[in-house]
């Protein structure tokens, strides 16, 4: 399991649970763009993990990644020993087993979870709160045949590498990382409990925000992904979520200063809510237009 998640984990900033498995006629993924006199660019929210037979792509989005010039991401995901190296040294806390951290009710909350993956809780003792809390985001995706190989991401990437163009990204590896690792501690463990609360309702929750998010819903993937989280943990939903979305609102605007053309893809949840990335930009004096399906 743990060779598997630190290959998902860069791409996997705040929230694992989105998956899309639609036909391709019901496929139409939300698309905005941000424009000035010289620049275009292009927002994307995607789907960091998808089963192989997955269709999404939509003549829009086709056709944004054949006018762009380069590929904006969250982060790289190409460098899997450097993203290990990293998990180990903010992930790991052997020193203080996690068991140690949890409240008798907490501790057996989190061993069912774990049992019900098929995973022996043991192994997860020397997890921080955070490495535990995105595992068990993660793992039941790997474990209903999404495949992080097969999300937006990686798609995206193969198709402009075929062009020759560039990829960069909005955040290192360290850097995600570190929005989990230095969290307060009261707000690390808030993250593994929301991954509690969402564990017993997993299945139904994935298929409703695959429909939501294949259908460009954005209002109410919104209210699906953000609202219980901002209601429920405000200051993990500060810092996953507002804190970055301003964030890259900001860098945005600096590549409006230069001129091109840009694919901006990061995680659906960013695109959403009432501190979307669009409604950062909308602060600054800049429009992210909605295009037409």
């Amino acid at each position: 399991m743990f060779d598997r998640l630190k290959r998902f984990l860069a791409a996997c900033a705040a929230l694992a649970a989105v998956a899309l498995a639609v036909s391709p006629a019901a496929a139409d993924p939300a698309l905005w763009v941000v424009r000035d006199k010289d620049s275009t660019l292009y927002l994307l929210g995607t789907v960091h993990a998808l089963k192989p037979d997955t269709v999404w792509r939509t003549p829009a989005i086709d056709k944004a990644l054949t006018d762009a010039d380069e590929l904006w991401l969250e982060v790289d995901t190409d460098d899997t020993a450097g993203m290990q190296n990293l998990v180990r040294q903010y992930g790991l806390d052997p020193a203080h087993p996690l068991s140690g951290k949890l409240t008798p009710d907490q501790l057996a909350r989190f061993r069912a979870a774990v049992s019900t993956l098929g995973a022996d809780p043991a192994n997860f003792e020397p997890f921080r709160p955070w490495l535990a809390g995105l595992t068990l985001g993660v793992a039941p995706l790997l474990k209903g045949g999404f495949d992080p190989k097969s999300g937006v991401e990686e798609k995206l990437k193969a198709v402009v590498r075929a062009e020759g163009k560039p990829i960069r990204t909005l955040e290192t590896q360290e850097q995600q990382l570190r929005f989990f690792a230095d969290l307060p501690p009261r707000v690390e463990l808030d993250f593994l409990l929301s991954s509690l609360d969402e564990a017993s309702e997993a299945t139904s929750m994935l298929d409703t925000l695959v429909t939501v998010w294949s259908a460009g819903d954005v209002e109410t993937l919104g209210a699906l992904m953000n609202e219980e989280m901002a209601a429920k943990y405000p200051g993990l939903y500060d810092i996953l979520l507002v804190q970055r979305n301003k964030a890259w609102a900001g860098q945005i605007e600096t590549l409006l200063k230069g001129k091109g053309v840009a694919v901006i893809a990061v995680g659906a949840a960013h695109l959403a809510g009432p501190d979307s990335v669009q409604v950062q930009l909308a602060r600054r004096g800049l429009t992210a237009e909605r295009l037409p399906d």
